[in-house]
């Protein structure tokens, strides 16, 4: 017996569906077609907008609250020694490491 109902069944394969279409359609349309300039453009930056979207409440609001205080928004100081090693570097992976090694030196030195 399955711990799920036929209702939630049909959910999930609907929310599959859902997700899958809203990706290949656009696929399938402007495969063939050249995007004008002024397009490219505004799509190039849809990646920094979401970055920054997901990335500014938890840096200056970690708990709904703004605070600079290390113990309590680790993450703030771990991101400036990221941003460094991304401005320095350029590699991704290095600045991923480094924010993950920052807040965890910060998070240790903080308990």
């Amino acid at each position: 017996m399955t711990p799920y109902s036929g209702n939630t069944i049909l959910l999930i394969l609907a929310m599959a569906l859902v997700t899958y279409l809203s990706r290949v359609v656009p696929l399938l349309l402007l495969s063939h077609r050249t995007l004008p300039h002024i397009m490219k453009r505004w799509l190039s930056y849809i990646p920094v907008a979401l970055l920054a979207t997901l990335l500014g409440p938890l840096l200056f609001l970690p708990h709904g609250k703004f605070t600079l205080n290390i113990s309590h928004n680790p993450h703030f100081w771990a991101a400036l020694p990221a941003l460094a090693a991304a401005i320095i570097t350029r590699n991704m992976f290095l600045t991923v490491l480094m924010g993950m090694a920052f807040t965890a030196l910060i998070r240790f030195l903080t308990a």
